[in-house]
């Protein structure tokens, strides 16, 4: 090579090596430009403005132990009322108008919508000559119920009742069904626009002919038949007033007897003043010899007694004259009962005894208590001790001389449901699910203990990209509080992942994994999803229950605010991407954070959630749910603890909260939406700053069961886009991804 050509080649490897320096530099600048557009487009989100309607104030005073409360927004509770109704319209514009504006939308609608269309079915069981099971074939708004001889082809399943029927837009639901003994009845109830109330309708099951005249007026109830002559039921005195919020404090339990009005129907158990009880329940034994009753005056603890059916005129037998307990008659062989308890045994026992002589000081322990909370079920010739082992399913099978037979070998890490069966059946169908496994189901031999795969989904939805990981953090007091995090496989702990942390923590609720398409998508999107196991919840026994009530329920909120710190520090997210999510129970939950830590998240999430904590027990049956919260009428200590963290009592003049968006139901007649009404309207009027403050009010709506799927699209469309574009992003995550990689 000549001095010349050397000196060209040089020059040409230089300039080669300049191309790909100015290559990297815009490849750089575009993923810089891309995460800028993003910061500048959070910007712009800070300087929209929302047209939020007036919300006049109408000021009423209370005086509580000495102390003068004011309320603004009283007038909310209305129902019913015109102003009202125009101030719902008035707010779901706004609200609209605004997500109107997401620019994508109509992207999330479509990748919800097409990932919720596979096919979806429920395990079989048997009545009479049937077998029967839940279907719903992608995107039906409800869930319809096939059957087909149990001696034939299952593949000649028929369509036999389909609640989508009931109104064009699925908003009449079916809320229950039970058959008779010999299958050839059905009573079914019915939930008009998400309501509590019920209508119960009997059908003849072999010509699909209704048979008798509607049951109305029907709330929190089962139907248990009796033999094939009729079935008992539980309601309250319709009330005075708005159905949808008027207090309801006196449950009842009828019997029903077919061919008779509902007026001739007989009362057999509460309706007088000693037998003042919120909840009744009665349900018979699966050999028709014995009424089981439980009556309580709150959501935790209960009486039990029994009525001996084989016998003309028998009196009621106390089991348990005292609400100390929670305790169910699960079996009984003859007159010897079966009864799970957790009397002096906070994670549950099942003891024995006879129907003689039943009360406690005769119990014989048959599966002892545990270090692990028990949920056991009946099928076939066994017992199932279903336990929580740190919220995933552990499954023990005993047969009824409380001899361990073998435990259940499960598909994998999660939770299981549906071990219980008829006595004669030789089989049974239990589902399996996790964070990131689809529900699939089992067939399991009850005799040999062998699983086989019975169903398993069709979903557009890879599980092996993700991963699901439990840790402990330390909250607030240094109580260890476990946390699932579930997200795409390769995530970067740098802190800028959106994350959505959800809770729940009271009511001795446990919240164990399960698959939800709604979360799949939100993970497609490079999101995070966390739930940890909070304090007032089931997942410890009643001793953990018991460490979110009353006076110690602060305990909830610094486990979940401990829970969003874990996650910031371990850099799976940060105070700018993430969001707290929670229902009822958990609204309450978000609304109690973010007025305690505003500064810790960019989103807030409140549905129907429990927001006026001086007046949530003066609707419908909330008295019922004093166990966990305590009443402002309880003592002055408990009137200044709740004032001190209810969400409504807390927005405070002049700080910045995170972008809201609270949702509710106008038919939720369990948690009523003046919670949510009140809660907006507080944040409106006090919110620093730009952070929109929204409400989303869903018409023929209640509390959540029974809602419309395409409803239930629509709903994740605008939480999770109203969610990402407040965290920042002016397109989806996936898109970004896609432009870097491109």
């Amino acid at each position: 090579m000549s001095e010349n050509e050397s000196l060209i080649f040089e020059v040409n490897v230089i300039l080669f090596r300049k191309q790909l320096i100015m290559k990297k530099l815009l490849l750089i600048a575009l993923i810089l430009s891309t995460f800028v557009s993003c910061k500048n487009e959070t910007e712009t989100l800070k300087t929209i403005t929302v047209d939020y309607p007036k919300t006049n104030k109408i000021v009423v005073t209370d005086t509580i132990f000495g102390e003068a409360v004011e309320d603004p927004y009283r007038w909310l509770e209305d129902d019913r009322s015109k102003e009202t109704e125009s101030w719902v319209k008035s707010q779901n514009e706004a609200t609209f108008g605004y997500l109107d504006n997401i620019p994508y939308r109509k992207e999330l609608k479509e990748r919800l919508t097409k990932l919720w269309n596979y096919e979806k079915i429920g395990s079989p069981f048997k009545e009479g000559d049937y077998t029967y099971f839940y279907k719903n074939d992608g995107l039906q708004n409800q869930y319809v119920i096939y059957r087909y001889k149990t001696s034939e082809d299952p593949n000649t399943a028929e369509v036999f009742l389909d609640p989508n029927t009931f109104k064009e837009d699925g908003t009449i639901s079916l809320g229950g069904a039970s058959f008779s003994k010999d299958g050839k009845t059905l009573a079914y109830a019915i939930s008009e626009g998400g309501s509590d109330w019920r209508k119960i309708l009997v059908m003849n099951t072999e010509t699909k002919e209704i048979v008798e005249d509607t049951l109305v007026d029907v709330k929190f109830s089962g139907m248990s038949w009796y033999k094939n002559e009729g079935f008992y039921y539980s309601s309250y005195d319709k009330p005075k007033g708005s159905e949808l919020s008027a207090k309801t404090d006196q449950h009842k339990l009828y019997y029903h007897k077919l061919g008779t009005k509902q007026s001739e129907d007989l009362l057999i158990f509460g309706g007088t003043p000693e037998q003042k009880h919120r909840y009744i329940g009665g349900g018979v034994t699966e050999d028709d010899r014995y009424l089981v009753i439980s009556a309580s005056i709150s959501t935790s603890g209960n009486k039990l007694f029994i009525k001996d059916l084989s016998q003309p005129n028998s009196q009621l037998i106390t089991v348990l004259n005292h609400t100390d307990s929670d305790s169910n008659i699960i079996e009984n062989v003859g007159s010897k009962l079966y009864i799970a308890t957790n009397l002096d045994a906070p994670n549950k026992k099942i003891i024995t005894v006879d129907a003689s002589n039943p009360t406690p000081e005769n119990w014989v322990d048959f599966i002892p208590e545990t270090k692990n909370v028990l949920s056991p079920s009946t099928a076939g010739s066994s017992f199932f001790a279903h336990y929580m082992v740190d919220a995933v399913s552990k499954v023990l099978q005993y047969d009824y001389d409380g001899k361990l037979i073998r435990e259940v070998e499960l598909p994998g890490v999660g939770s299981a449901s549906g071990f219980g069966a008829k006595k004669e059946d030789k089989e049974l169908y239990y589902s399996f699910t996790n964070y990131v496994t689809p529900g699939s189901i089992y067939k399991y031999d009850i005799d040999k203990g062998t699983s086989e795969l019975y169903k398993k989904p069709s979903i557009d939805f890879n599980p092996e990209a993700y991963e699901s990981k439990q840790v402990f953090y330390t909250s607030k007091d240094g109580t260890k509080v476990p946390m699932i995090i579930t997200y795409k496989k390769g995530l970067k702990l740098n802190g800028k992942n959106p994350t959505i942390l959800y809770g729940y923590g009271g009511f001795n609720i446990s919240l164990t994994p399960s698959f939800s398409i709604a979360n799949a998508v939100w993970m497609e999107q490079g999101g995070v999803y966390a739930v940890p196991n909070l304090r007032g919840g089931g997942e410890y026994g009643k001793a953990w229950h018991d460490a979110g009530t009353k006076l110690q329920k602060q305990n909830v909120f610094d486990d979940f605010i401990a829970a969003a710190e874990y996650l910031i520090s371990e850099h799976y997210t940060s105070s700018d991407y993430l969001a707290i999510r929670g229902g009822s129970n958990g609204g309450l939950l978000v609304g109690a954070t973010m007025t305690q830590r505003p500064d810790l998240m960019k989103v807030a999430l409140p549905a129907v959630g429990v927001l006026d904590m001086l007046r949530y027990h003066t609707f419908t049956a909330g008295a019922g749910w004093a166990y966990d919260y305590g009443t402002a009428e309880d003592s002055k200590e408990m009137f200044y603890y709740l004032k001190g963290y209810s969400p409504v009592h807390n927005v405070k003049k002049g700080v910045e909260y995170p972008a809201t968006m609270v949702t509710t139901g106008d038919h939720d007649d369990r948690v009523v939406p003046a919670h949510s009404f009140k809660f907006a309207a507080e944040l409106q009027s006090k919110q620093e700053g730009n952070n929109p403050t929204l409400i989303r009010i869903e018409t023929d709506a209640g509390h959540g069961a029974g809602t419309p799927v395409s409803k239930t699209i629509d709903q994740y469309a605008d939480i999770f886009g109203f969610t990402l574009y407040n965290m920042g992003y002016e397109v989806l995550p996936t898109k970004i991804e896609e432009k870097i990689k491109g």
